[in-house]
């Protein structure tokens, strides 16, 4: 097995053979052009990145701030541009020639395989054609009964701790998001599946080992990184991931008829079912194919739902007045929808919820479940401030810092759903919020998302005051794929009276 040392001293040499090689290249001189920290011989900059994820997370922000709108990292010849104005995100990801994910989507790749998420050309139209239908308002109608019934157990374990100081609620809440994706698109129930908790824990540690191998540049060349106890370690966690991912589609695979469809008489399908149904009816997708869709579905559905409502509740804790103290708010408007019968929403209950929705957004706004989306430029790209992006480069679109964007968002850091009011929405660049992405790779589940945030919230409200343990301003963040607490998201849960 080859040392570090040597793999550096190897890459050294590449660099710079390739350095000359390119060095009066027209890419390279656009590239020379763009701003960014300052890096040293060789490996760029290397050692800015390669720090622990907390702090990689607070240098991406201090470069976003001190170079706006645009910078450039570098590690061993290999280029990131990172971006962080709505104009420049516009040029980007409404343009289908740069609609091909990036690099940075390779690294979970062993993962998700080359499914929705990854893919491109005519196996990503292929795919979104097949799955588009399981979003449909008419099935997610039928998935509303699912999410509340998942909502009355979140709710239940957090009665259990509600007299504690606090409950960390990444926990329950990742439960309520895992049994509701697997439920609703899979067709089958989480119990049914004993390597639950594996699960979820492998997805965290995962996640940790792509962070690693990002800010280490050697180890993102394959034939290196397989030679590295990480590797072992990534394959560990796989193992349990396609396990699980297996064990969804065997199960599912027993019970399902053709000739029949998932929920109620509705010529509707589960998404699971469709790509079964497309798959006996000849369409290309191979159980391999069945696998990464699961995967991608799995991970895309209750990951980042999870984290969306964990800093929704935060966020609430620490805005009391919006919880029931003025006369437009959450609570009061669950009751004028609702009534106080105590009987769950429905799908058109949950359309009603304006107020929540706008709560939810700028939830959204301040923590945007994906960060940041990697893509390659297909063509050349002028940016707004004069730049040029060539050809080939690797994009970073970091959402986070749009959303914070002080020159769009008035009191940027401030909680405030009027934002999403529709005058004054009107005023704003269509690309200032996109926690769903946008153009035609944006998020296939985004009102799936949404609606499944109000069943949660709409339970939890009914049933509890939140009172704040975190704050916004005492969180702290880590690099990861979705964004992240660095440690655990503390509310106070207070039975209503």
């Amino acid at each position: 097995m080859w040392s570090t040392p040597v793999l550096i001293a190897a890459a050294t040499l590449l660099f710079f053979i390739y350095k000359r090689i390119v060095k009066s290249s027209r890419f390279w001189r656009c590239i020379a052009e763009i701003p960014g920290p300052k890096g040293k011989p060789v490996v760029g900059n290397l050692f800015d990145v390669m720090k622990t994820p907390e702090q990689l997370f607070v240098n991406r922000r201090k470069w976003a701030k001190e170079f706006y709108p645009i910078y450039k990292t570098q590690c061993f010849g290999k280029v990131f541009v990172s971006i962080m104005s709505p104009e420049d995100a516009e040029k980007v990801i409404n343009v289908k020639v740069h609609e091909r994910k990036g690099s940075g989507y390779d690294v979970i790749s062993n993962w998700l395989g080359n499914g929705l998420l990854h893919s491109h050309g005519q196996k990503w139209k292929s795919r979104r054609k097949i799955l588009t239908p399981a979003f449909h308002f008419s099935i997610l109608q039928e998935f509303v009964s699912i999410f509340n019934k998942e909502a009355e157990g979140l709710i239940g374990e957090l009665m259990k701790h509600c007299d504690e100081p606090y409950i960390d609620v990444l926990k329950p809440v990742t439960e309520f998001t895992l049994c509701s994706i697997i439920e609703t698109s899979m067709g089958i129930h989480l119990y049914e599946q004993k390597s639950s908790e594996s699960y979820k824990n492998a997805v965290t540690d995962l996640g940790e080992i792509m962070i690693y191998r990002i800010v280490r540049p050697w180890l993102l060349v394959n034939p290196i990184y397989k030679l590295s106890k990480v590797h072992a370690k990534e394959k560990e966690y796989l193992d349990v991931l396609h396990n699980f991912s297996e064990s969804v589609i065997a199960e599912r695979k027993k019970t399902f008829d053709i000739n029949h469809n998932s929920y109620s008489v509705k010529k509707r399908r589960a998404m699971l079912d469709l790509m079964l149904q497309a798959q006996q009816t000849g369409a290309d997708i191979d159980d391999a194919g069945l696998r990464e869709e699961v995967d991608t579905f799995l991970f895309g559905g209750h990951d980042t739902t999870s984290m969306a409502i964990c800093f929704a509740l935060m966020a609430l804790a620490n805005e009391k007045r919006i919880q029931n103290f003025i006369k437009e708010d959450i609570y009061n408007e669950i009751i004028e929808v609702l009534g106080d019968s105590g009987r769950p929403p429905t799908y058109s209950d949950l359309l009603k919820l304006s107020f929540m929705e706008r709560c939810i957004k700028e939830t959204l706004r301040l923590y945007p479940s994906i960060p940041m989306i990697n893509r390659i430029s297909g063509a050349d790209i002028k940016t707004h401030s004069g730049y040029t992006i060539p050809k080939g480069t690797d994009i970073n679109i970091y959402i986070y810092d749009i959303h914070r964007n002080a020159d769009v968002w008035e009191n940027p850091t401030k909680f405030d759903p009027d934002r999403f009011l529709p005058e004054n929405i009107a005023k704003r660049h269509p690309f200032s919020f996109i926690p769903f992405s946008a153009g035609s790779r944006n998020c296939i589940g985004q009102k799936y998302g949404l609606c499944e945030i109000k069943a949660a919230l709409c339970g939890i409200l009914r049933k509890f005051q939140l009172e704040p343990v975190d704050t916004p301003e005492t969180l702290k963040y880590k690099s990861d794929i979705v964004l992240r607490s660095a440690k655990e998201i503390k509310v106070k849960f207070v039975p209503r009276k």
